[in-house]
């Protein structure tokens, strides 16, 4: 990537991303985020500019910038991506550590935070806009949709199919061909063995619905 990078959130995703773009050689121009005691902030050399709305930085995205969004809530990232399309005709990069495995023969989508030693095999798609946490691995054909969080540690196996904001928790373990609907969320340390309903919510080992 030849142009710094904007990003937008400043909590423990923003410090991830920009550790992750540090480490690939990326210049960092700053962080904007919509918190004001965060305004001013520094995280080494990079600073909290200002408000994730503020034309006076947004105006540098495209030509001279890229931006990536880097906030946990998938209702704010999704307001935030569609800013970025709409009024700077971009998509956002992706954040890719270094010592993520990513094969060849994946697809992966734009704007997507993938973490350290993520490891993302062969015919594995992967949307746009997601979060992977550190030390997840997604096997082969597996499909994750737009806007997934897949927590750290957890196993998506074989031909598992994850919709659109799904959220999958810490050290999850989805089984080979499950599909999660969209908006559905699955609880820290579950074992999910079946289909999971869309905008349901399920825990446990094996995962039962919440509620």
């Amino acid at each position: 990537m030849e142009n710094p990078v904007l990003i937008l959130g400043a909590g423990s995703l923003g410090v991830t991303a920009l550790d992750i773009f540090q480490r690939n050689g990326v210049v960092v121009y700053g962080l904007l985020d919509d918190d004001k005691k965060l305004h001013g902030k520094e995280f080494g050399d990079v600073t909290v500019l200002g408000e994730t709305d503020d034309d006076g930085f947004l105006k540098l995205i495209g030509q001279k910038c890229e931006a990536f969004v880097a906030l946990g809530d998938t209702r704010v990232r999704k307001k935030l991506v569609k800013m970025l399309n709409d009024r700077r005709h971009v998509q956002p990069v992706n954040a890719i550590h270094d010592t993520a495995t990513i094969s060849t023969l994946a697809t992966i989508g734009h704007g997507n935070l993938i973490a350290a030693r993520v490891v993302i095999n062969a015919f594995a798609e992967v949307g746009q806009h997601g979060i992977i946490q550190s030390g997840s691995v997604i096997e082969s054909q597996a499909k994750l949709g737009d806007f997934v969080h897949i927590g750290t540690g957890s196993f998506i196996n074989s031909a598992v199919t994850i919709e659109e904001g799904a959220f999958i928790g810490t050290g999850v373990t989805v089984i080979a061909g499950v599909t999660i609907g969209k908006n559905a969320r699955i609880g820290a340390g579950s074992v999910v063995i079946e289909n999971v309903e869309a905008g349901t919510t399920v825990f446990g080992n094996p995962a039962k619905k919440v509620g």
